[in-house]
């Protein structure tokens, strides 16, 4: 459990989102899914209002493709993060890409408690070490 009394950092967001590095509990990793179905969402959206076959509608197809893309690894990074964090292996982040897996395997680690103290990983959740 973290020391009430120590400062808190201000978290790195370039490695919060794309560096595999370290660790995070699940509060960040909830946090940080829910973010990206929103962000998923609202070019999905504005796509299902406009014809697909308008230069609007070409436009919002692109904004999603790239939204996802950056997304999607962004996921897998946090995926791989919150593992560290129970000690095991970021591999395991590939059954995020499974249907219906994917699913129970972001309520586990929604779930699961980290590793408390220093692991393999790292010596604290939410930090690059």
């Amino acid at each position: 459990m973290a020391d009430r009394n120590s400062p808190q950092r201000p978290i790195d967001y370039v490695w919060f989102f794309f560096s595999p590095k370290g660790r995070v509990n699940r509060q960040a990793f909830l946090l940080g899914g829910l973010f990206f179905a929103v962000i998923q969402a609202y070019p999905l959206y504005r796509l299902t209002l406009v014809p697909q076959t308008s230069p609007e509608g070409e436009f919002w197809a692109g904004a999603f493709g790239l939204v996802f893309v950056v997304t999607i690894w962004s996921n897998v990074v946090l995926g791989i993060k919150r593992l560290h964090d129970i000690d095991k292996p970021g591999i395991a982040a590939v059954s995020l890409f499974v249907p219906i897996v994917s699913i129970i395997a972001f309520v586990v680690l929604c779930i699961l408690p980290g590793s408390p103290g220093p692991n393999t990983y790292g010596q604290r959740t939410n930090d690059k070490s």
